[in-house]
């Protein structure tokens, strides 16, 4: 696959806690500590010669209707040539610890209207979607499946339908934990460890075409 990210090109990270990743929201260039550092430094190492920004607006507990709420401020103004969305474990999250579900529909409703307003608002831009994933760890996160499995579809029919590309994380995650235990790659089922977060960026940056290991 050839690399579609251009020289001066700025890629937006998006998402929740595993986005967000300890960032100091303070300081607007600080990538956090995950997959969203670890993805720049990789690249940046890779093709110094392109100049890439690379933004994260990530924010622990977000769920869909969250990033709806901020989009203008912290997508639309910044005017990204990359838009990258990693949403949607607290929507199904927020079902099982607080009696606050998002309903598949809902989800979809919400996350069609981000990448509409994205289409809309910034006419070349190029879209990343990010599968949410789920592990057995502890074992009640197995009963998540009901819920999050419809949405893991919707995120990848959205790519489809809007012409995205696609980060197959719930895959992943789960062939990785064919060679190491469940709880290697996210101690909770849910927030990635280091190698995790490595997994991630490797997969995001294989999904864009860059070629970093050489």
């Amino acid at each position: 696959m050839e690399l579609g990210i251009k020289q001066g090109d700025v890629v937006l990270f998006q998402g929740d806690s595993i986005t967000d990743a300890g960032r100091n929201r303070e300081a607007p260039v600080d990538l956090g500590k995950g997959y969203a550092f670890m993805t720049a430094a990789l690249f940046g190492a890779a093709y110094p010669h392109l100049q890439v920004t690379f933004l994260n607006r990530g924010i622990s507990g977000n769920r869909t209707i969250d990033l709806l709420n901020r989009w203008q401020s912290d997508c639309i103004d910044l005017k990204p040539d990359w838009v990258s969305i990693y949403i949607g474990i607290n929507d199904t999250w927020r079902r099982y610890d607080s009696n606050n579900p998002t309903s598949t529909e809902q989800f979809e409703a919400n996350y069609r209207q981000l990448l509409e307003r994205t289409k809309e608002s910034l006419k070349e831009v190029k879209l990343v979607l990010v599968e949410p994933f789920v592990l057995p760890v502890p074992e009640d996160r197995k009963t998540w499946r009901e819920d999050l499995d419809p949405k893991i579809q919707v995120v990848r029919e959205l790519a489809r339908e809007f012409g995205a590309l696609l980060v197959p994380l719930d895959g992943l995650f789960a062939q990785a934990s064919m060679t190491a235990p469940p709880a290697y790659w996210a101690y909770d089922g849910v927030h990635p460890s280091p190698a995790g977060h490595a997994l991630i960026a490797k997969a995001w940056l294989r999904t864009v075409g860059a070629n970093v290991l050489d």
